[in-house]
């Protein structure tokens, strides 16, 4: 079968788990980047398979519904102050997505496209510039088995120390860590509040923002329920899991 750029495709040699749109081709080699899962990658031509877009569609979704928020900020005499957002992504596509998404529940995130090893030197001046109370620090990332290392794991890891450094307080600045396979347990330990992924797992290219949008739309007095927001998540505990804490939205009166 003859591919083209913007094909979706699977790959055999991964017994089809993840739909990829190709993005390059190059010869007998085709470059592929995740649709939904925050990963790229290489393939022989040989090795693909095509995927029936409206199944994508279908599935996407159904995710979509189970991870949705109800939400009015236009309630009785109150009103709302949500934790504000700082999202930088390495991926532009995947930020765009994410801006949507913080647009629907009418969340005004403030979004930064940067390379996941540029992230630690701008993150102070980011920080300083926008005063968030909601970071989030993703873009793409891989473990390597056989050589127990990590793509991008230590640039994010890097990233939060630098960003703990500038706030120490997880009740003050909650830090959302990490892409597809990172080093969950180093990012955790390095002052990260979430972080992926628990059994290094691709992660949904919505997910950091799904936690992101719970914790800004929940009261500074109330508890997040850790189990039922990580299973909103598209893989639930194996794909991004972090500590308990309470909201960053605050609630006044009168409106």
């Amino acid at each position: 079968m003859e591919y083209k750029v913007g094909d979706l495709v699977t790959r055999n040699s991964h017994n089809n788990d993840t739909v990829f749109e190709i993005v390059k081709i190059e010869s007998d080699m085709v470059f592929l980047k995740g649709v939904n899962v925050r990963l790229i990658a290489d393939s022989p031509v040989n090795d693909l398979k095509a995927y029936d877009r409206s199944v994508d569609i279908e599935e996407e979704e159904e995710f979509l519904k189970r991870a949705s928020f109800e939400c009015s900020l236009n309630r009785d005499d109150y009103f709302y102050l949500p934790g504000k957002i700082l999202h930088i992504d390495g991926d532009e596509d995947y930020l765009n997505r994410c801006l949507d998404y913080y647009h629907k529940v009418s969340l005004n995130a403030v979004g930064v496209v940067l390379k996941e090893n540029e992230v630690t030197l701008r993150i102070k001046d980011l920080l300083e510039q926008y005063n968030p109370t909601i970071i989030v620090i993703t873009g793409h990332d891989a473990y390597y088995k056989s050589k127990d290392s990590y793509k991008n794991s230590d640039n994010f890891v890097s990233a939060v120390k630098e960003a703990r450094k500038y706030e120490k307080s997880h009740q003050k600045l909650v830090i959302i860590a990490g892409a597809c396979q990172s080093n969950y347990e180093d990012l955790i330990k390095a002052g990260a509040t979430f972080a992926s992924s628990p059994k290094r797992i691709n992660i949904h290219a919505l997910d950091p923002a799904i936690i992101a949008t719970k914790i800004s739309l929940t009261c500074t007095n109330d508890s997040i329920n850790l189990r039922d927001l990580l299973n909103k998540t598209k893989y639930g505990s194996e794909g991004i899991g972090g500590l308990q804490t309470n909201g960053m939205m605050y609630v006044g009166f009168p409106r």
